[in-house]
């Protein structure tokens, strides 16, 4: 796993600035303590910060082909890499390492941009072909690893993160207006478009092809659409779980210890398991989070039940509000685009406890998009039956009702019955409902275009059953550009990399290729996998209702850290001076007194507001993150051993340490 970067010039007698590049690749290091590279040639400059996983000893880039007429730049892995090598050395390709990035150059060479066609992993990668003069982008199918871009003056610059593209001056930093209004609604920002104007995100699933400023984009893979009406539950269990098992395996690849993320849920659950048979006895170590005092029923009790199930040597980290809003700075820095998804917090300070024993961890993201796991799913189903139960009449009828009710879930929920599923349906999560956002914004951030990502992937599902839109929609948006991009640069920060077996692309389409019966019955959302697993997990994991994890942020809000928000969002010049003062105060005071639950819309602004400052208003943006600069965020922190249940049948903690501070980046 690493960091890439680079730029190529449209001008072919241009002399890049090679002190830029550099600084690129030191915005990156955190993705990349083991090594660092850096190939400039004219109007091409190739970055690489390297965490050194396949081949330790032997496979730093850039990296070229034998010739040096190819040359790539790659973060990932490749986990059919082997089976790729011995393909490629019977046409003759001369193999010099055994890093899976090589396979990728001769992987070029043989097929060209199609290679990725042949790819099974996570991905992105930049390849620079001198023989004509050309530079692809490629990025994975499902989007676990991100890639920006923007084209300056017609030259392109790219980078896994978005702030290393700002190392180039002529990379702007101004906010998009219409990438906020996206992102007060979903609480982050779809894809392609950013929160920076003129920046944008590969897409899952895309290749770009750049020569001489001119720029073609091509999808290369999408989710399949079902074909099926019936499945035998029990043969389609069987097959669910036997790739599972294989993605399991191929993801417990590399020359580093692996551990696991274990929430106690049927994901990571299901997860740890097949790591556990893979390992054959072999250490398993797993890792969660929660917070001090959260009770029986709280994530770290079925955690601990998880892992004495499993049998590994479990450790925790318990987060308290102190930590929580010492850690706001560096947080907005390493996620580069605001995302205000609360869980981003603790799944970093899980990444900076794990990473003194592990390189690599495996968790459960993904299974809830596959397999309709999530409360919404069944909820959007009743609403959509009701919907056109009611006719026209009916519609108006609820409307007018939704405009008396004094009681905020139930109006929302009558106002989406009325709404068709298009217009009702924004995925999983929501920050400021569409009211709630106008009156806040007022008319002069209105642009009918801030939508225009999420219609365009509702109209690609076209064809599908209600419930295969709903996932597909999550799987396109939700998926890349809130759960992966958390994901892979919460670890990453860490210099930890994550591995997600649900999304091996097979899993991925056989999923999509089963009835919705299988995924969703009632309201029990992953159907399939609860039966597939049964008998294999402990009965309260399997029969767990689905929640997201429960930060406490609310509360938090609410509480100790009420004072500093208000602040922050009402002061002079803040990003949210621009909204209507009225609407924000009678939030902030709504969400105090506890007239309302106003969280999830103040964490957003919060989020924004702190990106804005950092990303956009900061003149030091260009600064790597320095503890000495603001407080790192860890000394109201706990790390905590429990037994290994092969040990004991307690599974209570026996022991408690401070988590030393994060390291430099």
């Amino acid at each position: 796993m690493c960091g890439i970067a680079g730029r190529i010039a449209r001008d072919r007698g241009a002399r890049l600035d090679e002190a830029a590049l550099a600084r690129m690749g030191e915005l990156l290091a955190h993705r990349g303590p083991d090594g660092e590279g850096l190939r400039v040639d004219g109007r091409v400059g190739l970055v690489h910060r390297r965490l050194a996983i396949v081949d330790v000893e032997g496979g730093a880039q850039p990296m070229s082909n034998e010739d040096g007429s190819v040359w790539i730049v790659f973060n990932g892995e490749i986990y059919n890499h082997e089976a790729l090598r011995g393909e490629l050395t019977s046409h003759g390709h001369l193999f010099r390492t055994r890093s899976d990035t090589e396979a990728i150059v001769h992987g070029y060479e043989q097929w060209g941009a199609q290679v990725t066609d042949h790819l099974w992993g996570m991905f992105a990668f930049a390849i620079w072909d001198g023989r004509d003069q050309s530079l692809l982008l490629a990025r994975d199918r499902v989007g676990i690893k991100p890639l920006y871009y923007a084209m300056p003056g017609g030259d392109l610059v790219f980078g896994s993160e978005l702030k290393a593209l700002l190392c180039q001056p002529d990379v702007r930093r101004e906010a998009d207006p219409e990438g906020l209004l996206a992102f007060l609604t979903h609480r982050y920002v779809p894809g392609p478009r950013t929160a920076l104007r003129g920046v944008f995100k590969l897409q899952p699933g895309h290749r770009l092809l750049w020569r001489d400023g001119r720029v073609e984009l091509s999808r290369y893979w999408d989710v399949p659409a079902t074909g099926a009406t019936s499945r035998d539950p029990d043969g389609a269990a069987q097959e669910l779980v036997g790739l599972l098992q294989d993605s399991v395996q191929r993801r417990l690849m590399g020359e580093v210890p692996v551990g696991l993320f274990l929430s106690g849920g049927l994901d990571s659950s299901t997860v740890g398991w097949a790591m556990a048979r893979a390992l054959a006895g072999a250490k398993l170590r797993s890792y969660s989070v929660g917070f001090p005092g959260e009770g029986e029923n709280g994530e770290l009790a079925y955690a601990r039940l998880a892992a004495k199930a499993l049998g590994s040597e479990h450790r925790e980290v318990l987060l308290t509000p102190q930590a929580f809003e010492e850690f706001l700075p560096r947080l907005v820095w390493h996620l580069d685009e605001p995302v205000a998804d609360s869980a981003c917090i603790p799944l970093f300070f899980l990444a900076e406890a794990a990473k003194p024993e592990v390189t690599v961890v495996l968790s459960g993201e993904g299974a809830d998009e596959l397999l309709a796991g999530y409360p919404i799913h069944w909820k959007m189903l009743a609403l959509d039956r009701l919907h056109r139960a009611l006719g026209g009449a009916g519609r108006g009828a609820i409307r007018a009702l939704a405009k008396r009710s004094r009681h905020p879930k139930l109006a929302k929920y009558l106002r989406w019955a009325a709404e068709p599923m298009e217009r009702r349906y924004r995925g999983v999560s929501v920050a400021l409902a569409d009211d709630e956002r106008r009156r806040l914004v007022g008319t002069s951030f209105r642009s009918a275009d801030a939508e225009a990502e999420w219609t365009a992937v509702w109209a690609a599902s076209a064809g599908r059953s209600p419930l295969g839109r709903l996932l597909y929609a999550d799987t396109k948006v939700w998926l890349p550009d809130d759960l992966l991009v958390k994901a892979d640069k919460m670890t990453m920060a860490s210099g930890i990399e994550l591995r997600v077996p649900f999304l091996d692309h097979r899993v991925v389409e056989l999923c999509a290729s089963l009835p919705d019966e299988l995924k969703l019955r009632g309201r029990t959302g992953k159907w399939l996998l609860r039966h597939a697993m049964a008998g294999k997990l402990p009965e309260t994991i399997l029969t767990r209702p689905k929640r997201g994890f429960p930060v406490p942020f609310s509360p938090w809000l609410r509480g100790p850290l009420h004072a500093s928000l208000r602040d922050r969002l009402l002061a002079k010049g803040s990003s949210c001076s621009a909204f209507d003062q009225k609407v924000l105060r009678r939030m902030l005071d709504e969400h105090r007194s506890g007239a309302r639950d106003r969280g999830e819309e103040l964490w957003a602004l919060l989020v924004y507001e702190l990106w804005h400052d950092r990303f956009v208003r900061d003149a030091s943006w260009r600064s790597a993150w320095r503890p000495d600069r603001r407080s790192s965020g860890t000394r109201n922190l706990a790390s905590r051993a429990v037994p290994s249940a092969a040990a004991t049948s307690s599974a209570s903690p026996t022991t408690g340490a401070e988590i030393p501070s994060p390291r430099p980046t």
